[in-house]
């Protein structure tokens, strides 16, 4: 084992197994809503907050954890987060009831958190220039993989035991990484003692909280007054203020040591590449959430066969990933990316068009095969043009904002979708419709009520998946945008930029292998 200590390939399937675990969750509980609803006695609020109390945990806290990696090392903060999850898991899956659970979710999304960014940073810093594409194409291939993938396992193992094991399923793989990480991950540090901006931290915390919690709850106010003169825009419009303060606190700042280092943004590319992320992450949160669940309630599928419908995709994604990624490094990844989206926003549109209320499975599976290839040829590329040029000493500080994005994307994403939905909804079925906020995604009992529901909500999803569709076209649009480097151009600015200090009692691999 300890061969394989600082060993590029090695390191990147322990950082990607990890990453695999923080993603499947984000996806893996909503196939599992049905059944948390009958075996918890929970209302819908009570399992949306299920989701939402690690989504917002992870989107808030990912910066910071970013640039912690920076100051103390990714790989203590890696190791660290997957032994939060992976006990937040076993307690998640214990949890007597749906406060306790919604409590561990949060702990989860704690950990969560605190090992996402680590991943790309480890990457960036394991892999030279002209490799990062190939090894961001597997990194990308698990990211395509878990979150299409979330819905076909958690619909297996709701099928065989019930809700819990989607938390239990955790276990095994968290402390196989947790071993693997001492073992073969380097502990790669900057070289010299740094202090942690924590007014910083405190600003953009309760930034990303006010505005994330004001998205996720804002459906749920009907976007007016929560209680007294708390209302939802009053909690949005706060969370801007404090997010103009925090930029400016960081301008100020920048001579020392700021929790967000400006200096990133100065490669047009990255700049760009973090737009790009949060379109898409806006994109695949909103046509998957309406598609999963039309699935189960409009089709009448079981939680297995919903997600088996869908595994074509995360398969032909996670087979094209590594490819796209070596196309990367080859010839750049402008193209492949612009290509990837449009694929992607196009497979899923077709697969919502050709929808009927009595669709078949197998009706999907060309379109769904065009989306997985799409996903396939968009991680990658995406990833590598993002961190082509980012210095080894600030690649923490970089990844949590790519995180960041991406998550306050996804809430974004999931905010806009639900409103639209019951918009749409209440459009097509009229009074009918309540019952669907009211009682869940559940299919309506009798037959003449479930053809009523399937034909209101095929009509609704039809009309809501403009959004996505037209959010991913923009992404694809703004992928030209991209500033082809040659490969070369990359390994002297890393080589210009230096290289962060081994600490550890190993041998010269280690030292090697940021080289």
């Amino acid at each position: 084992m300890l061969k394989l200590r600082g060993n590029p390939w090695a390191v990147l399937v322990v950082v990607a197994l990890g990453f695999f675990m923080t993603l499947l969750d984000l996806t893996i509980v909503n196939i599992a809503i049905p059944n948390m609803i009958s075996r918890l006695h929970a209302s819908l609020d009570d399992v949306l907050w299920v989701l939402n109390a690690y989504a917002l945990v992870l989107a808030v806290l990912v910066i910071t954890f970013g640039r912690l990696g920076d100051l103390l090392g990714q790989r203590v903060m890696f190791a660290a987060g997957i032994a939060l999850f992976t006990a937040a898991s076993a307690a998640c899956g214990f949890a007597p009831g749906a406060g306790w659970l919604i409590a561990f979710r949060a702990v989860q999304g704690l950990g969560a958190a605190m090992l996402m960014p680590q991943t790309l940073a480890i990457i960036t810093t394991v892999f030279p220039p002209d490799r990062r594409g190939t090894a961001f194409g597997v990194w990308g291939a698990v990211a395509g993989l878990a979150t299409i993938a979330g819905p076909t396992i958690g619909g297996l193992l709701v099928s065989a035991f019930d809700w819990r094991w989607i938390f239990f399923v955790n276990l095994p793989i968290g402390a196989a990484v947790l071993v693997l990480t001492f073992a073969v991950i380097p502990d790669l540090r900057a070289g010299r003692r740094h202090r942690l901006d924590l007014r910083g931290v405190l600003l953009a915390s309760a930034a990303l909280l006010a505005i994330c919690y004001g998205l996720v709850e804002g459906q749920r106010y009907n976007w007016g007054t929560i209680t007294g003169v708390i209302s939802i825009p009053l909690l949005i419009g706060a969370g801007l203020l404090l997010l103009v303060l925090f930029l400016v606190d960081q301008a100020r700042r920048q001579a020392a040591e700021p929790l967000l280092p400006f200096a990133v943004f100065r490669d047009r590319n990255y700049s760009l590449m973090n737009w790009v992320a949060g379109m898409l992450a806006v994109g695949m949160t909103s046509i998957f959430l309406p598609f999963t669940i039309y699935l189960q309630s409009a089709l009448g599928f079981s939680a297995l066969k919903a997600g088996l419908t869908v595994a074509p995709s995360s398969l032909i994604s996670a087979m094209l990933a590594p490819f796209a990624g070596r196309l990367t490094d080859k010839v750049g990844g402008k193209f492949i990316l612009a290509t990837g989206l449009t694929l992607f926003g196009g497979g899923m549109g077709a697969a919502v068009l050709i929808a009927r209320p009595d669709s078949a499975w197998y009706d999907f599976l060309p379109a769904l095969l065009i989306s997985g290839a799409g996903i396939g040829c968009t991680f990658a590329p995406l990833t590598t043009i993002a961190m082509q040029r980012v210095q080894p000493q600030l690649a923490g500080a970089a990844s949590g904002v790519m995180n960041t994005t991406r998550q306050v994307g996804s809430v974004i994403g999931t905010a806009a979708m639900g409103a639209l939905l019951q918009n749409r909804l209440v459009a097509a079925l009229g009074p009918a419709a309540a019952r669907f906020g009211q009682g869940g995604p559940a299919r309506p009992v009798s037959r003449a009520q479930a053809q009523v529901f399937a034909a209101g909500y095929v009509h609704a999803m039809r009309w809501t998946t403009v959004l996505p569709v037209t959010v991913i076209a923009i992404a694809a649009v703004s992928a030209l945008w991209v500033r082809q480097r040659a490969a070369a151009a990359g390994q002297a600015a890393a080589a210009a930029a230096g290289q962060p200090t081994v600490v550890s009692s190993s041998s010269s691999s280690e030292s090697g292998a940021g080289s």
